[in-house]
């Protein structure tokens, strides 16, 4: 009965991805499968199907940044032969498993491309691609859940040989959605520890990041109203103080 589901979604994702439509950002250009859709949020596009049950299985990223002395082929080729580490709540370590990494030619631009799993999401493959273009670095990494890679495997491949990169001549970098020079367009620095699988990814990794801003905004606040409450008290022992009376010689 499994095998039947598995035979049945992979027909169903096929057909799908023969009616896809054109997705293009500032810098890159793809075909996405039918019925998903791309939306910008902060410096990444997060692609992902329209109906609310795929939602959980698979996501498509895309990110750039500014071109930095570490974005180039050689560089993104043996950062991505690794294992990614990524510490868990409880003092646990995650690595991940790099299943390969290789050269590949897109429409004849060079990229890497490597396949990981539990890289970005326990019980998740990620592939990603990445390339460099004038001072751009480009990844774009496909991310699937452990159950379904099979058949999404042939979709997102489909996907990858539409990918095409370009650099539009004498636009200033700071009208582009980038990630800084200093950050690496390979790591969303996001690892989700939480149980996936029961809802939207995408909603999972926005609210991991939301979550770590809202801390730090509290814990803002918090010495905000101390140092205010500080001044306050100063002010009033100050000002609760009487006068010395003066003694009558």
């Amino acid at each position: 009965m499994k095998k039947l589901k598995q035979t049945f979604l992979i027909f169903f994702l096929m057909i799908s991805a023969s009616y896809g439509k054109s997705f293009t950002s500032q810098y890159c250009q793809f075909e996405l499968p039918g019925g998903w859709s791309c939306a910008l949020e902060g410096t990444e596009w997060v692609c992902q199907s329209e109906n609310k049950d795929r939602k959980k299985e698979a996501i498509i990223i895309l990110a750039a940044k500014v071109r930095g002395p570490k974005d180039s082929l050689a560089d993104y080729q043996s950062y991505l032969k690794k294992g990614k580490t990524f510490k868990l709540p409880g003092g646990k370590t995650q690595v991940s498993e790099a299943k390969y990494t290789r050269a590949k030619n897109i429409n004849n631009h060079q990229w890497v491309d490597s396949l990981h799993l539990a890289s970005e999401v326990p019980g998740f493959y990620t592939r990603y691609l990445a390339t460099v273009k004038a001072d751009l670095g480009v990844a774009v990494t496909f991310s699937v859940a452990k159950d379904h890679y099979e058949s999404y495997r042939a979709v997102f491949d489909q996907v990858a040989a539409t990918l095409r990169v370009f650099r539009q001549k004498g636009v200033d970098l700071s009208k582009f959605k980038l990630k800084r020079e200093d950050e690496n367009v390979l790591d969303s620095g996001d690892f989700i520890d939480d149980v996936v699988g029961k809802s939207d990814i995408a909603y999972q990794k926005k609210k991991k990041k939301s979550s770590g801003s809202e801390d730090a905004m509290t814990y803002g606040l918090l010495l905000l109203l101390a140092g205010g409450a500080f001044i306050f008290l100063k002010k009033k022992g100050k000002g609760s103080k009487k006068p010395k009376k003066k003694i009558k010689k």
